[in-house]
């Protein structure tokens, strides 16, 4: 057989033992890294909230780091990448700034500043969606340029029929995401809040100009899903790869829990969660309040995860590779030989990696499945 019938033969193996291996959580996560500035952890004063946005338009992801707690007043760092796409390096920050001063929230108990970068109007200019500790949502719109980003004073978003609107409050500890949540082309609102619910804004108005009518909830079971341990903190997007929005959500206790949604994409639905592992064992950060953010750090195409916790720290949790098994960032020949010494195991507590489906043997599906990862990585 020549080559081109065998990887033909190979990538038509391998897209079997892709549709089998479809719905399985995505985030295989290495072990914990402090990102860190300047040869230094990042440990910004209060609770962190991280994510990654390019903000000054050169091609590279940004640091934005939102600050703040009941001792201290919130407040968004800026860490500017030094580097490159596929290594992100900062040195310092600064502070995003609004109506010309430091933006500035509120601080209390577990929270200051919860900031998200959107498009959230028309003018095709970076905006700045801030959650506030006291569960009130405030949008920043960007005075300055998309490059160059300076914000007015933020206006609170509004929830309520024509002439009845009330400022969005979901209580406390608003930690709010961007979400087509029904599918309909338009922006709309999901924010976590202190008792653990998933408030759900859909917007009536515009993607441009979004009007918020009503509120209602993320379903679990036919009934509202509430986060364990309380202080919902979710970010919304396909993780399994079935075409369907999940939720990722962080708590209280540290832990990061994934829902599949067992819905549709236009009508999502969840029945319970799973708690999301790094190198084999439950995510848990031992300072509490985890509040997640699903990222690409190398551009690699894998998504990764940036966690804020209590210790005002940035923590990183990156995909391992497919088929990575020595963890080199390719796959190639190395690891179908690591591959082959797994073979036929029946304990796969060691199988570093290897064991694709979680079934505890490795088999032809296996096999495949690596398959498909080295030809997408030799295209």
């Amino acid at each position: 057989m020549n080559r081109a019938i065998f990887l033909t033969v190979l990538l038509a193996a391998a897209s079997i033992a892709a549709r089998a291996y479809a719905g399985d959580l995505l985030l295989r996560l290495g072990p914990e890294e402090l990102v860190q500035a300047g040869g230094a952890d990042i440990s910004v004063l209060g609770y962190s909230v991280p994510s990654l946005a390019d903000w000054d338009n050169d091609g590279l992801n940004d640091l934005i780091v939102g600050e703040g707690s009941g001792s201290y007043i919130g407040k968004v760092r800026i860490y500017i990448n030094t580097d490159a796409a596929s290594k992100p390096q900062f040195t310092t920050f600064f502070y995003a700034q609004a109506n010309g001063a430091d933006l500035a929230c509120t601080g209390s108990g577990c929270m200051g500043c919860f900031p998200r970068v959107v498009y959230w109007d028309a003018d095709a200019k970076k905006d700045l969606l801030v959650g506030q500790s006291d569960g009130t949502v405030k949008i920043f719109l960007n005075v300055g340029s998309d490059s160059d980003p300076n914000f007015d004073a933020g206006t609170f978003l509004k929830v309520g029929p024509a002439g009845s609107k009330t400022n969005i409050d979901v209580g406390s500890r608003a930690t709010p995401c961007v979400v087509d949540w029904n599918n309909d082309g338009k922006k709309d609102l999901a924010v976590g809040e202190y008792d653990a619910k998933i408030r759900l804004f859909i917007n009536e108005g515009t993607d441009a100009e979004p009007d918020f009518l009503a509120e209602s909830y993320a379903v679990e079971n036919t009934s509202s899903l509430v986060v364990p341990a309380l202080r919902s903190s979710p970010d919304i997007l396909d993780l399994d790869g079935d075409g369907k929005k999940d939720i990722l959500a962080g708590n209280t206790n540290g832990q990061l829990l994934f829902y599949s949604n067992k819905a549709t994409d236009a009508v999502p639905s969840f029945a319970g969660y799973q708690a999301v592992e790094a190198v084999g064992a439950p995510i848990y950060e031992a300072q509490s309040r985890s509040r997640p953010s699903v990222c690409d750090w190398t551009g690699d195409g894998y998504p990764d995860v940036l966690i804020g916790a209590g210790d005002g720290k940035v923590h990183l949790y990156q995909t391992i590779m497919p088929g990575d098994m020595d963890r080199d960032h390719n796959v190639q020949w190395d690891d179908f030989a690591t591959l082959a010494l797994y073979w036929g195991a029946t304990d796969c507590s060691y199988c570093s990696g290897a064991d694709f489906f979680d079934d505890d043997k490795i088999d032809m599906l296996d096999v495949l499945t690596l398959a498909q990862h080295w030809l997408e990585g030799c295209k």
